[in-house]
């Protein structure tokens, strides 16, 4: 009887402890020192995720909001997020990170600075972001492109001027009280927009004090650029943070 020829195969050896055929170098305290195969799909997703993120902020937060200082920590958020998801290896230690994340920062929201909620919601959306490509590890790739276009077309038709028309608001503190009846509107509006020189909308009456004769006045304005003001709403110069 003749001796059968056996073939290799690589799922037997691997079950077997021979894990060259899957990529893993030698180990080291029972660790691989390199794993081409992992290594190749964290560069590959972690590149995916920084530039979709990159696009976000670049494109459309930074052409408005003009703030480095949240261009930073969005990428920054980004990059951290992302690697603290993909790099844990239990999905539920995941899923509560990802919670505790979630309901820290809702809670906190930077208290050290007032942020608008322009900003806060950039910073949940790259969170977001970071989260899903973090936690899709079993997704194929064309599943994680269409979720994060579907980021991008409602980001992009949302900040168009195609199909909204960007506002402003700005508080002020008026001094002639007899200008705010409903009767004088139009020379409000009209001495408001000589004294701003805002393309003002509308205007909405806050709080008047007849003491001092003056009152909250909120403008509804068109900016001229496009561009968000993050401290219209400031009135207290103690609220400020000076860049």
């Amino acid at each position: 009887m003749e001796d059968e020829v056996l073939e290799f195969d690589p799922s037997i050896a691997a079950e077997f402890g021979n894990t060259q055929a899957e990529g893993i170098s030698e180990t080291f305290l029972g660790v691989p020192i390199l794993d081409t195969q992992s290594l190749y799909m964290l560069l590959l997703r972690f590149a995916f995720n920084l530039l979709v993120s990159f696009i976000i902020v670049q494109f459309f937060y930074y052409p408005k909001g003009k703030r480095r200082d949240f261009y930073f920590t969005f990428m920054l958020f980004s990059v951290t997020i992302f690697l603290l998801i993909y790099l844990l290896g239990s999905i539920k230690m995941q899923i509560g990170l990802v919670l505790g994340l979630f309901a820290i920062f809702g809670i906190i929201r930077y208290r050290t600075e007032q942020i608008s909620i322009r900003e806060m919601t950039y910073l949940f959306v790259i969170m977001g972001l970071s989260v899903i490509n973090g936690l899709a590890t079993t997704a194929s790739y064309v599943e994680l492109i269409v979720s994060n276009s579907f980021f991008l077309l409602v980001i992009w038709a949302l900040e168009s001027k195609k199909f909204f028309r960007q506002t402003c608001t700005k508080l002020v503190l008026y001094e002639k009280i007899d200008m705010i009846v409903p009767e004088k509107e139009a020379e409000l509006i009209a001495d408001l927009k000589k004294r701003t020189g805002l393309n003002i909308l509308k205007i909405q009456i806050g709080h008047i004090d007849f003491l001092r004769d003056v009152a909250f006045i909120k403008l509804i304005y068109l900016p001229k650029d496009g561009a968000s003001n993050d401290v219209d709403q400031i009135t207290n110069p103690k609220q400020y943070t000076q860049e």
